[in-house]
């Protein structure tokens, strides 16, 4: 039997946008949707064609070839044509749920309910020195959490019992609420949408499953690490349902400030204070840089306040996804003006001031020592 024109059967163009592909085939799918249409054969045949249609007009590659080639072309192609509705609901399961609601607008076959859930991702915030977060540390921290309980092995069941398929929606974990021509799905009140019921609960979780306990966790803080940042331990989270993973621990690091440091990027910056005399005739100074022997680094003679001195590949080492190797040290220059001097450190500095051309205050017996 020849397969009708995709374009006649959701009734639109050849010019048609995506737009238009499918708001025609959401009015095609309600009009035959099964649960409008029960026990009429031509009716889920026209919706399983419309679904075939809208599959291969709303695919832009498979569009192309179909346009090109006609049904000839897509010998072979994934998914041209579905074998009965249930594979409709499945692979256009986004556009019934937003026509029908949760559930894909009709309680699907093989126990739904119970599928295997992952468990919920937790948050852990820790706090370090920015010595660790520069060269790197481990901290054991203890977690709060549901884990599966031993004694039933997170089934909820009584040893010796297990879980029976909740009679009320026979293992779907949803129920059809009819309303009019549509059938909407809602969870099922009697077993919560697990799809399962538990005749003898275990006495040590009550039938949860789950019971809290705090768990020891040693996470590995990377050097280079900044506040803001996350760190994901996969499989430490919440217990997972139902037979799924466990969710996972995010841990958000906060790095506690430094007297003398503090960071642009990976670059450390250290502000440096110098006395006059030192920013005139030059020093040299030691710096600690949180790894191996402190470095000797050479303050040149009339470097400026605010000045930058810039010691290349020592400051913290990058994250790898921001390329290898380490920032640089930067020396930014603070000169301090000291608000009292001795008497002849006062001549000395007059004297300097009157080489220099330089006009400054001062009491009038030394001026009359100067220029008398």
């Amino acid at each position: 039997m020849s397969k009708r024109d995709y374009y006649e059967v959701l009734g639109v163009t050849r010019n048609a946008t995506p737009e238009e592909v499918k708001k025609s085939y959401r009015k095609l799918a309600v009009q035959f949707h099964p649960d409008r249409n029960p026990g009429d054969k031509a009716a889920e045949d026209k919706f399983k064609e419309a679904a075939e249609a809208y599959e291969i007009l709303s695919d832009t590659n498979k569009r192309q070839r179909y346009d090109q080639f006609g049904h000839a072309g897509l010998n072979g192609a994934n998914g041209a044509g579905f074998n009965n509705v249930d594979d409709v609901f499945e692979h256009f399961g986004s556009i019934f749920e937003d026509l029908f609601g949760m559930g894909g607008g009709r309680q699907r076959r093989g126990g739904g309910g119970s599928r295997a859930r992952k468990g919920a991702d937790l948050r852990f915030d820790v706090q370090i020195e920015f010595r660790e977060a520069v060269l790197g540390a481990e901290k054991k921290i203890e977690i709060p959490k549901r884990v599966n309980c031993d004694s039933c092995s997170g089934t909820g069941a009584a040893k010796g019992s297990k879980p029976v398929t909740c009679p009320t929606c026979r293992g779907h974990g949803q129920v059809a609420i009819q309303q009019g021509f549509f059938s909407y799905a809602t969870q099922c009140p009697e077993c919560a949408g697990s799809g399962k019921k538990i005749a003898e609960k275990c006495s040590d979780c009550r039938g949860s499953g789950t019971l809290s306990k705090t768990s020891s966790i040693t996470v590995k803080i990377p050097a280079g690490i900044d506040s803001g940042m996350r760190l994901r331990v996969a499989g430490e989270g919440e217990a997972g349902a139902n037979g799924g993973p466990a969710g996972d621990l995010y841990v958000f690091i906060d790095v506690k400030e430094h007297k003398r440091f503090h960071r642009e990027e990976f670059d450390l910056v250290l502000q440096l204070k110098l006395g006059v005399a030192q920013a005139i005739l030059g020093t040299e100074i030691s710096v600690d840089c949180f790894e191996g022997d402190p470095k000797t680094i050479e303050i040149p003679p009339g470097v400026q306040p605010g000045q930058r001195l810039v010691v290349h590949g020592s400051g913290i080492p990058k994250l790898e996804k921001y390329g290898r190797g380490r920032g640089d040290l930067i020396i930014e220059i603070q000169v301090e003006i000291p608000t009292k001097v001795s008497k002849e450190a006062e001549e000395h500095l007059r004297a300097f001031a009157s080489k220099h051309g330089e006009a400054v205050k001062g009491s009038g017996s030394f001026f009359e020592r100067i220029f008398g």
